[in-house]
């Protein structure tokens, strides 16, 4: 694909509306084009959509971004070189980077097989990811989110949301017994003490270290209520055991999402062959740890291969009205992983070659 074509194919897939839960008209484009590039092309039982190039030996490196996006956003315009529209950096951009680096190598005898998914529902449950968890086990993966042409992303927090539901007997305003609601922000506030005292006894100065539990909301009234907490969570954090030691009596605790952590050493396999694509395209990489969670946090401890992220974009404009990304760094993501796709090959071949490919490293 000359530039042209690599831009053409990113405004098109920015074009097509693809919110949560309504992927299926970008999931049919990109079959047809990824089948036109020369992959062999899937759209599976969840709706990912899946292009494969390579023979059947050698290792299997994926390159998993998702598809769909939050609502709204800025109207889709092409001006001086920068592409508005939703979905432009988060995820779009890195995943049709991620194509038009792996339609490089569709005719090509590179030493693996590099498949491209486009997930669905990354932004809500990850349904697309946890579809494949059980479905698949490539040995290595890079994740498709925005950390910057020059940048690769090292780690994401976890998160945990839950809720405590709470029902006391009718009584009267003026009873002396508290209402639901008041024991409600009592047990926040309980929780929110727990967990303040696991970041000074286990917890660093860097945010990336720390639990950041927010109270989501409160609703209900004198006799129930139902508290939401959501908390990012640090590597290392035992959200069973805390939920375990949550003295909540009788009120019910529900927990919505728990994926934990996920960080890889910058000797990671994946790390350093994007750090080396970096290099090797004129710039010098920056590992970025992120505050947010991502698909990562899904199949990386289920896997438990080398993972690391990577895609152009600025993350701060994920979800704003201003989200945009300029071509030239598009571009520059597209070469940069052309360059570490072979590397990563090579790299993850040299363990086979003593009894099979590692899969112990890439997550925490």
């Amino acid at each position: 694909m000359d530039r042209a074509n690599e831009a053409e194919l990113l405004h098109a897939m920015v074009r097509i509306p693809s919110v949560s839960g309504s992927e299926n008209a970008l999931a049919g484009f990109l079959a047809e084009r990824l089948s036109a590039l020369g992959f062999r092309t899937t759209i599976d039982g969840a709706g990912n959509v899946r292009g494969e190039v390579g023979g059947p030996d050698g290792p299997e490196i994926l390159l998993l971004g998702h598809a769909d996006t939050v609502p709204g956003g800025p109207a889709v315009r092409l001006a001086d070189g920068v592409l508005h529209g939703r979905g432009a950096v988060d995820a779009k951009g890195p995943l049709a980077a991620m194509i038009c680096a792996a339609a490089r190598f569709a005719r090509s005898d590179l030493p693996a097989r590099i498949v491209v998914i486009g997930a669905v529902d990354e932004e809500r449950y990850s349904a697309g990811a946890r579809y494949l968890v059980d479905r698949m086990r490539p040995d290595a993966v890079v994740i498709g989110e925005p950390s910057g042409a020059s940048s690769v992303g090292v780690g994401y927090k976890g998160n945990l949301r839950f809720s405590i539901g709470v029902s006391v007997p009718a009584a009267h305003t003026s009873s002396p017994a508290a209402g639901a609601v008041e024991v409600a922000a009592g047990l926040w506030a309980t929780a929110r003490e727990r967990f303040d005292r696991w970041n000074t006894l286990h917890g660093g100065p860097a945010l990336f270290d720390r639990a950041l539990p927010s109270l989501v909301r409160v609703v209900g009234d004198i006799h129930e209520a139902v508290a939401e907490v959501s908390c990012r969570l640090p590597v290392g954090f035992d959200a069973d055991a805390f939920l375990r030691d949550l003295p909540t009596g009788e009120h019910r605790v529900t927990v919505f999402e728990h994926v934990p952590a996920v960080r890889s050493a910058r000797t990671d396999p994946v790390v350093r062959a994007l750090s080396a694509g970096i290099r090797e395209n004129g710039s010098r990489p920056v590992p970025k740890l992120k505050l947010g969670t991502a698909d990562w946090n899904v199949v990386g401890p289920a896997w438990g291969v080398p993972v690391a992220a990577y895609g152009p974009g600025d993350s701060r404009l994920c979800h704003t009205d201003q989200e945009h990304i300029a071509l030239t760094e598009y571009w520059a993501a597209i070469d940069v992983l052309a360059s570490a796709l072979p590397r990563l090959a090579a790299s993850l071949r040299q363990p086979a070659l003593a009894g099979g490919p590692s899969r112990t490293g890439g997550t925490s």
